[in-house]
């Protein structure tokens, strides 16, 4: 036994390994089962084993900014939001279909925990996710133009199933920003899915990326074919202070 251990270990078989221990250790549990019935059970393991890792991986690499979940959103504050368009959203053809997500509203409404709720929802559908504050991201770009990285972390943001970028807005572009940004929005344009948030509503975007030209390049690959939620209402951080 010792031996078929090792040999499923050395074939990456962990899961059906662990399950088989278990089926060792608990003989009564599965004495009556046939052949086909306990093997049945271990390749399954083996799928749930592999799924978890998989999952636990893609999760890891989001850095997701919260733990955030389908289920916990709160839909009793009035904000605008609605069970039916965050139901279409988690069927996940927007992702499928490379369509983006575009989540506007004041500050404490949310935002942040719903993007991060549909960012661990791709991971369980397999997708891989980033999330990232939009300036801290392209602080990133600028190192890795320094250091000769550049080209290799475009690639990898390039082949994200889903990027989040926070905060979008939030701080002036400098000009080789609004160059960085165009140049992930057009990687990502027709082929990945990017959920953006901001607190300005998207009639000022064009103006907060500060270069018309450059800002009609970005935002026309950002909004085309995008879904739209613009939250309302006063803070729900304020409101759970009261």
């Amino acid at each position: 036994m010792q031996q078929i251990l090792s040999q499923l270990h050395a074939l990456k078989l962990a899961g059906i390994a662990e399950a088989l221990q278990q089926q060792r250790e608990q003989p009564n549990t599965y004495a009556d089962l046939s052949f086909e019935e306990r093997l049945a059970q271990l390749v399954s393991a083996e799928v749930t084993y592999r799924d978890n890792r998989r999952l636990t991986r893609l999760l890891r690499v989001a850095k997701l900014k919260l733990s955030a979940t389908m289920s916990e959103i709160d839909y009793v504050h009035q904000r605008g939001l609605m069970k039916n368009i965050m139901a279409s959203l988690s069927a996940g053809d927007w992702l499928t279909h490379y369509q983006n997500l575009l989540i506007t509203g004041p500050c404490g409404t949310g935002k942040s925990y719903i993007a991060c709720a549909l960012g661990h929802h791709a991971c369980l559908q397999g997708h891989s996710v980033r999330y990232f504050r939009t300036n801290r991201l392209l602080d990133a770009m600028s190192i890795a133009r320094a250091d000769g990285s550049f080209l290799r972390l475009l690639k990898q943001l390039a082949k994200t199933k889903l990027i989040i970028l926070d905060d979008f807005g939030l701080e002036p572009l400098k000009q080789t920003q609004r160059n960085d940004l165009l140049e992930i929005m057009d990687d990502r344009y027709g082929h990945q899915s990017t959920l953006v948030l901001s607190q300005l509503p998207t009639s000022e975007w064009h103006a907060s990326i500060g270069d018309a030209t450059l800002a009609d390049a970005i935002l026309d690959r950002l909004m085309h074919n995008a879904h739209r939620l613009v939250l309302k209402g006063e803070s729900m951080r304020k409101k759970a202070s009261v």
